[in-house]
């Protein structure tokens, strides 16, 4: 352990590498600390400013009632790696090659020549620190301190990319990726810090994820930059005994209260710092809900589907924003914004350098400034794998055929066991999201010219990001 000290205080006293694009940032003082909590598989509809029941969240209710709390925000992909990938390089993840969810032991991850919000605010003086999931790669030249960060502490990957089936037991079956695969390996740094075995094991984790977010707070001089991504409430559901059996909503509920405490605590350290007023504060979640799960899942507040599928479910998260003396408190964001939107809106924040390589990312400043007629972005392309699912333009969504999981054929796992049923074929169809959210009425016999100009859009980002689904391959594909 002490070794791993060692290492991990040499990476942070380390000279910082001259930077390609540095600037000359600021005045620290006029240079806000970026705190940006990412949760994993929370529903649009688990947290309190978003409807949920059964597991009151106070801390993220105080986080709306001081800041933006955004309706239509989404995500890249409704998968984890492919949704962290564009968070952190403000592109779309097929540009990049990372479109689904990598598994331990693969050998790729984000690409090193990829710029990300760590390494643009690193460049320009922030202190950059990650605590929780990374699923961008397992190993060196793929981790978080090769991609920016001064020091991490985490899991390389998924909670349930272990040898443990879904009874807590060890997988035998030689037939079963999971009877090769290791024991979870929390990192610190590089090198790994202890190994996470049992389902006990990870009862711990958000504790002990929140402990070193709020170190890193307390010993930070500023600028800082935290990216806080917790494991949870992704399955297996890990829950400490403060939080079992306190929620109206079972296990899951128990969980989300365990994250709110966690977002509670970074905001006390926050205050007790005495930075809270030149802090900006995010959160959201890496995509909708794994309602495979069942009462192991969160909900889409009423959205269609979830996690793994290209419905609003899968893509539109919550998503708040504070930023003190730029965002009104307690206002409402209905224009449309994604998660690559964030590594734009923040660099200009900081002062930093902007990426070398073009970026499809819009800076939000003048939504979070609610300056009039802002509507920085008015359109969005909803990927899911390789293939280009449906594209969306003002409140009109086009669904392309396809093929899809569906979650609606059947009754979902329960306790912890998934059930999934085959997939279903999925019609073209045109949806007004502005009139039906749901995706229930589709509309597009009454709006052939709608209907046109969006495949006309399609068919633009089929040339720039590919699509298999048609078979064509993306010209602006790095």
């Amino acid at each position: 352990m002490r070794r791993i000290h060692a290492v991990v205080l040499i990476l942070l006293l380390a000279p910082l590498a001259p930077a390609a694009q540095r600037v000359s940032p600021p005045h620290p003082a006029d240079r806000p600390n970026i705190v940006l909590i990412l949760a994993d598989d929370l529903g649009y509809g688990d947290v309190g400013p978003f409807g949920a029941i059964g597991a009151p969240t106070p801390a993220i209710d105080r986080l709306a009632a001081q800041g933006m709390r955004f309706t239509q925000f989404y995500v890249a992909q409704a998968v984890c790696s492919a949704s962290r990938a564009a968070l952190l390089t403000g592109v779309y993840s097929n540009r990049i090659g990372i479109t689904g969810a990598l598994f331990p032991g693969d050998k790729k991850g984000l690409p090193e020549y990829e710029q990300t919000l760590a390494e643009l605010l690193r460049d320009a003086g922030y202190r950059t620190g990650m605590v929780g999931k990374w699923h961008l790669g397992d190993h060196e030249p793929y981790l978080p301190l090769q991609h920016g960060f001064d020091e991490y502490l985490g899991l390389p990957y998924s909670n349930d990319m272990w040898s443990l089936g879904f009874d807590g037991k060890p997988v035998t079956d030689p037939t079963s990726w999971r009877s090769k695969a290791p024991p979870l390996p929390l990192l610190d740094g590089n090198r790994v810090a202890r190994e996470i075995r049992t389902p006990a094991d990870q009862d711990t984790l958000t504790t002990t994820y929140t402990e070193r977010a709020v170190r890193f707070i307390r010993e930070s001089s500023q600028p800082f930059f935290l990216y806080f991504a917790h494991s949870m409430p992704h399955v297996p559901l890990g829950v400490s005994d403060r939080f079992r059996g306190k929620s109206q909503a079972g296990r899951f509920g128990d969980v989300v209260m365990e994250v709110d405490w966690s977002v509670g605590q970074v905001l006390d350290a926050l205050d007790e710092a005495g930075v809270t007023g030149r802090t900006i504060v995010i959160f959201l979640s890496d995509n909708g809900p794994w309602l495979a799960y069942g009462n192991h899942a969160g909900s889409s507040g009423g959205l269609r589907e979830g996690k793994g599928t290209a419905w609003e479910g899968g893509v539109r998260v919550p998503a708040i924003v504070r930023w003190p003396g730029v965002v009104a408190a307690g206002s409402i964001g209905s224009k449309l914004a994604t998660a690559m939107d964030l590594l734009p809106t923040l660099v200009a924040a900081a002062g930093a350098a902007t990426p070398r390589r073009p970026i499809d990312g819009v800076d939000l400043g003048p939504l979070l400034r609610a300056e009039p007629g802002a509507e920085p972005r008015d359109e969005f392309a909803y990927y899911y794998g390789r293939g280009l699912r449906a594209v969306r333009k003002g409140s009109w969504k086009l669904v392309l055929p396809h093929q899809s999981q569906t979650y609606k054929a059947a009754p979902p796992g329960q306790d912890g066991w998934p059930k999934q049923g085959p997939d279903v074929s999925v019609p073209l169809a045109l949806y007004d999201l502005r009139a039906d959210p749901g995706e229930t009425v589709d509309v597009k016999a009454a709006h052939p010219d709608v209907v046109d100009s969006l495949l006309a859009i399609a068919d633009r980002y089929r040339r720039d990001l590919g699509d298999d689904l048609t078979g064509v391959k993306g010209a602006g594909v790095r």
